[in-house]
């Protein structure tokens, strides 16, 4: 269909498309729960399957879908408070907020997120999200650290030019090629583990080993020159250019000439950098409004895909979640297709707030579907809202994000020729025997994903660390076991091996969205995303409802926490809590219970559900020691990331001893500068 001939328009345009096959490569009370920093949670063992969830969201705690005009005046209302929000939280005289984004919901209250300056440098790891009533009284905060921030100095010790060479060796280190400073170091206060201390923050540019643009961020003590923290800002995602079908696309005449532009959504643009690897390209543009004919040989045909899987992504975050574009500002994000040469990625980057995609290998198969598009779109939202560090467990968790919607616009689509579901990069055959790129109902299904979180699991590449968010996603929409849905067959295992109930997508996609945007924050950990995703729940349905038990049950499934009913499934638990402090750098420190009335031998499934408060657990040894001395390695001394706090079980293999007895837990720090101490344990009997 032509627009009419006025001098700029928004046209609906129809491309037809034929089929594609791609081959690519696997890329690289609530109130008290909300007030807990949310980089922690809890975590423990297991019951029954949670009921049937059949309750209504709560209206007043559904966001209200804002316009661009709107979300300004409160960001400026905000803005205008920032001095006032910081003393009534107590914050010192030396720190300042920054509004970063804005949401309200249905009853007036409104969760505002700030960043922090500390005598006016930027605290990475600082950043926090604060909820007001309609009374504009504060209700509730969630931080990224818990950590006061009083660096002991902020004079830098370490010249500027040594933490450039720092990060230049670790760009190095990566194979990366052509690095070179981006941003000269910056001096920061760095909050994201442990003490805050003064830093410089250096970024490299450059390309990955695989093609992808660099921009890493490298972190540096400028006290002691360590370098303590690394992240790469360009987030990567997977996809498989499918078929479509003739679907309708929104563009602008100019003229006689038509354009990529979607003057309906926000102005993005579509533009092919023509094997390039800078700069935008060149708008499409034609005499026609017709795009493409669904062959890779014809260049318009992924600027097509990358336009309409856009479209929909937009459509999906203002329709479902009331979002207007990424950044809720009304304003689109831009996508470049046919980047480089038989380069088979995608990615999305802040520094040009765009989407790009490879054409893959031999430059036949465009890396543009559905999926492709909601999942770098998604990374933008992620970056605009939580800014989960792309790194550990937070990496994990903005992968996931990425994974979770990209399933959710593909069901939101209703393409018959891409029907939703589960499965990432299904269109794909990188196996070369027709299996998906990824599972999400059971993530090791690829090889290297995991089904459920484990200690280590920060230290993993955040595409396979993902595996326990998309497994809890599925089993919090659909439930474990085996079903079929719109012919994809699914067989969804627990670690716990009790069943889960879903609630259905609709419910679960709103739980994590809201979680996402309101209770996440850069250094969110799977503990914290229990916490987060709980208190969603319990706004929106209630603390007692189905819904909530569901996510309890859910994240039980993938190790993350107890079940609804507390415990494992009727077991019997013995807890102390008392608390004991663990020395900086000293001799292990131990909690003990004492175990009667049990018959026999511990089980080879005893869960042992551990919370400690500490700064830095990449210090910590933790075990468990039976009754008769024998030692369970429950966290190693070095693993665990730069994360605060541990709050989650472990399961042992504990068969072979006697259960009656005292055990204990033995905790030790290996290393200086960081403290903390043993809050609570427990064991339980399944």
């Amino acid at each position: 269909m032509r627009s009419s001939s006025s001098r700029r328009s928004t046209s609906h345009r129809r491309t037809p498309h034929t089929p594609r096959r791609t081959a690519a490569v696997a890329l690289a009370g609530v109130a008290a729960l909300i007030a807990a920093a949310v980089q922690s949670g809890t975590a423990t063992a297991a019951p029954t399957m949670a009921p049937s969830a059949a309750s209504k969201a709560n209206p007043g705690s559904e966001s209200v879908r804002l316009t661009p005009a709107q979300r300004a005046a409160l960001i400026r209302a905000a803005d205008a408070g920032t001095a006032r929000t910081a003393k009534d939280l107590g914050l010192g005289a030396k720190e300042k907020l920054v509004v970063r984004d804005v949401l309200k919901d249905r009853d007036g209250a409104v969760h505002t997120r700030y960043e922090r300056t500390y005598d006016g440098l930027p605290v990475l790891g600082g950043d926090l999200v604060v909820r007001s009533t309609k009374a504009d009284a504060t209700a509730s905060v969630v931080k990224a650290t818990r950590a006061a921030i009083k660096p002991a100095t902020t004079k830098a010790a370490v010249p500027a030019a040594q933490a450039r060479q720092q990060a230049l060796a670790a760009s190095k280190a990566e194979k990366a090629k052509s690095p070179g400073v981006n941003r000269e170091p910056r001096k920061v206060i760095w909050a994201g583990n442990g003490k805050p201390v003064v830093a410089y923050e250096t970024v490299v540019g450059g390309f990955q080993h695989d093609g992808t643009p660099q921009e890493l961020h490298v972190v540096t003590d400028a006290t002691t020159g360590e370098q303590l923290y690394a992240w790469e800002a360009i987030e990567t995602g997977t996809g498989n250019t499918v078929y479509s079908g003739t679907v309708d696309l929104t563009t602008t005449q100019s003229g006689s000439a038509y354009n990529l532009t979607d003057g309906a959504r926000g102005n993005h643009k579509t533009y092919n950098l023509n094997r390039g690897t800078s700069g935008t390209g060149t708008l499409f543009s034609g005499p026609d409004d017709v795009w493409g004919n669904g062959s890779p040989s014809n260049l318009e045909s992924a600027g097509a895909d990358a336009h309409y899987g856009a479209a929909l992504t937009w459509d999906y975050y203002k329709n479902v979640h009331g979002r207007s574009g990424i950044r809720g500002d009304g304003v689109g994000a831009y996508s470049r297709v046919h980047y480089g040469n038989n380069y088979v990625n995608a990615f999305w980057s802040d520094s040009c707030f765009c989407m790009t995609y490879g054409d893959g290998s031999g430059n036949a198969n465009p890396l543009t579907s559905i999926d492709v598009a909601a999942h770098e779109m998604t990374h933008g939202l992620t970056s605009n809202t939580a800014g989960l560090n792309y790194s550990g467990e937070s990496g994990g968790l903005n992968e996931a994000t990425s994974d979770i919607f990209g399933s959710t616009v593909e069901f939101y689509a209703k393409n018959s020729s891409d029907v939703g579901d589960y499965l990432i990069g299904e269109e794909i055959d990188i196996n070369g025997d027709g299996t998906p790129l990824r599972y999400m109902d059971k993530p090791s299904k690829d090889g290297a994903s995991k089904d459920a979180w484990y200690s280590g699991i920060g230290s993993i590449d955040v595409h396979y660390s993902s595996g326990p968010a998309n497994h809890f996603f599925y089993l919090l929409s659909e439930g474990s076991g085996t079903k079929t849905i719109n012919g994809v067959s699914y067989d969804s295992p627990t670690s716990d091996g009790l069943a889960v109930t879903g609630i259905g997508r609709d419910k679960a996609e709103k739980i994590w969205f809201r979680a996402l945007t309101t209770k996440f924050t850069s250094t969110t950990n799977y503990a914290g995303a229990r916490t987060g995703t709980l208190a969603a729940a319990g706004e929106l349905y209630g603390t007692d409802s189905a819904e909530y038990k569901a996510v309890q049950d859910a994240w039980a499934g993938v190790n993350v926490g107890t079940r609804s009913g507390g415990g494992g499934g009727g077991g019997t638990s013995f807890e102390n809590t008392a608390d004991v402090a663990i020395p900086d750098r000293g001799a292990a420190v131990t909690s003990s219970v004492t175990v009667s009335g049990r018959t026999g031998n511990a089980p080879s499934n005893l869960q042992v559900a551990v919370d400690i408060v500490h700064t830095y657990i990449g210090d910590l040894k933790v075990e468990l020691v039976a009754p008769d001395g024998t030692a369970y390695t429950l966290k190693g001394y070095g693993t665990g990331g730069s994360a605060d706090n541990i709050a989650t079980t472990y399961t042992v293999n504990a068969s072979s001893e006697a259960a009656n007895g005292v055990w204990q837990l033995r905790v030790q720090d290996n290393a200086a500068r960081d403290t903390g101490y043993i809050n609570s344990w427990k064991l339980t009997f399944p």
